[in-house]
């Protein structure tokens, strides 16, 4: 019996878009399925770095550091509008960690990676350097490394672009509810939640990419005994008015271990995090805790000489990361590397399970499901993606600054502000979305913060945007100056014009 795809993706976040694309890229006939809207759940959730991980250096996981250090400059050169350097302040804390072990692993931070573009580390004078002015004087020395920024949720919307472009068929808001084998192929049977339609299509293998809903895919929807893959982890963040001026991000280590992040974001604000406690529920209702604001207020207190309160945080977010149960005794030394698992027997219609994972490594976590994926139908195209733009990244990095400055000339009629953050989240693609517009008028009406019905349009066309909360928080980060009129206004124009 033939099958309608070569292989069938379960999951809309980061890995499951990224395995589609490398999948699509090759020739195979993939689909995918995601209950929600992309980048939903995890991949939206994150602190949005591509970053070697400093701290997993102290549990020793330097195979993860190696091949997440590996993939910043990779991952910068696919997508320089969405991924850009940021430069790290590590103070020295003279009650934490002694200045020569920070040294040392920033030493081999800089080496074990191939870093070829970014800065190396050096160290920081804080009481000379602007750096140390927003900090408490009791921190005179610190030390300066890089790392990437992402727009993680872009990062997945991108991915699954371009997966559609080579011929993925990309379903959001459609849950898996079954899947069993019969006749040597996967018969797999989706719901669309928004109009209760039933599907039943056929694969030749089986992806479950469902992030922290893995488990629950195996149980609930292959009825698999194996239920306990992952271990459900997690982070939260705030966002409170910016706090200093300059571009560089800080690292603060905390008496407890932990680290947390100050990050510029977004022009206006200064993000904090992230949080690491065990969850227990449904990843869909993850919100932050009082306790946990609490803590990140603290924790940034405890270096900036004016303090975070609680009365600050002007937006908060969550996500559940879901780690490979490595059976580590807290949250924060769980493995934050991948594991991919086969399941089923000789003969079967292949499953393949995705646990853990982060953002940064999600394109080589790609390639090793490739790998796996032709081991069991037959090669069928090379590894593709490493020199590979995504979608609107097709520039060098260095050109940035001049592609914002073309728009400019060729659009004159936009904001300052508005051209920065459509070139940000659109690279070239923003000539495709404005065309031939040559006032602002010809964009339709205006949402506010400068969203206008084109804009939206080519949201949904293009980007699977179906409300108000995908457009102002996963495609563009506007929803935190957004008012209920603007929600309100928004959704009622998607609605009419599905």
């Amino acid at each position: 019996m033939s099958a309608d795809f070569d292989v069938f993706i379960i999951g809309g976040g980061i890995n499951g878009c990224g395995i589609a694309r490398d999948a699509a890229g090759r020739g195979y006939s993939v689909g995918l399925c995601e209950m929600s809207d992309l980048a939903s759940g995890t991949s939206s959730g994150s602190t949005k770095l591509v970053h070697g991980g400093l701290r997993y250096l102290e549990h020793y996981e330097f195979r993860l550091v190696q091949k997440a250090l590996s993939e910043r400059e990779v991952l910068w050169a696919n997508a320089p509008h969405i991924i850009w350097p940021l430069r790290f302040v590590l103070p020295h804390h003279r009650g934490l960690r002694p200045a020569w072990l920070l040294r040392l692993g920033l030493f081999m931070y800089d080496y074990i990676g191939g870093r070829k573009k970014l800065p190396a580390t050096k160290t920081v004078d804080l009481k000379t350097n602007v750096v140390g002015k927003p900090l408490k004087p009791l921190f005179s020395k610190g030390f300066e490394y890089s790392d990437c920024w992402v727009n993680d949720s872009r990062l997945v919307v991108l991915n699954a672009q371009d997966a559609a472009q080579r011929g993925a068929i990309i379903e959001t808001r459609t849950k898996c509810v079954s899947a069993e084998r019969k006749d040597g192929i996967w018969h797999i049977t989706t719901e669309n939640v928004q109009s209760g339609e039933v599907t039943v299509r056929t694969a030749d293998l089986l992806i479950n990419a469902a992030g922290p809903w893995v488990d629950e895919v195996l149980v609930g929807s292959v009825r698999s005994s194996n239920s306990k893959n992952v271990r459900l982890v997690q982070g939260s963040h705030i966002v409170v008015p910016k706090i200093f001026d300059h571009d560089r991000s800080y690292i603060f280590q905390n008496s407890d271990d932990r680290i947390i992040f100050a990050i510029p974001y977004e022009h206006k604000y200064t993000l904090i995090g992230t949080t690491d406690q065990d969850y227990v529920g449904d990843a869909s209702d993850v919100a932050i805790t009082m306790e946990e604001i609490t803590y990140l207020c603290a924790a940034a207190s405890e270096y900036f000489e004016k303090p975070v309160r609680d009365e600050d945080v002007v937006w908060t977010y969550s996500g559940v990361r879901p780690l490979f149960d490595d059976g580590a005794s807290m949250a924060q030394e769980a493995t934050r590397d991948y594991v991919l698992r086969q399941d089923g027997a000789s003969g079967d219609a292949p499953l393949l399970n995705v646990f853990g994972g982060k953002i940064t490594t999600y394109r080589i976590l790609a390639e090793a499901v490739l790998e796996m994926i032709e081991a069991n139908l037959l090669a069928r195209g090379p590894a593709w993606t490493k020199q590979a733009s995504l979608p609107g990244g097709d520039f060098p990095f260095e050109y940035f600054s001049r592609l914002l400055e073309k728009v400019r000339e060729k659009f004159p009629f936009l904001e300052r502000e508005q051209s920065e953050r459509m070139v940000r989240a659109y690279g070239t693609l923003i000539y495709d979305l404005l065309a031939d517009a040559s006032t602002l008028s010809d964009l339709g009406v205006d949402f506010g913060q400068g969203l206008t019905e084109r804009e939206v349009a080519y949201l949904m066309e293009n980007e699977w945007a179906r409300t108000a909360e995908d457009v102002l928080w996963r495609r563009t980060k506007l929803g935190i100056e957004a008012d209920d009129a603007l929600f309100t206004a928004l959704n009622d124009w998607m609605s009419a014009h599905v």
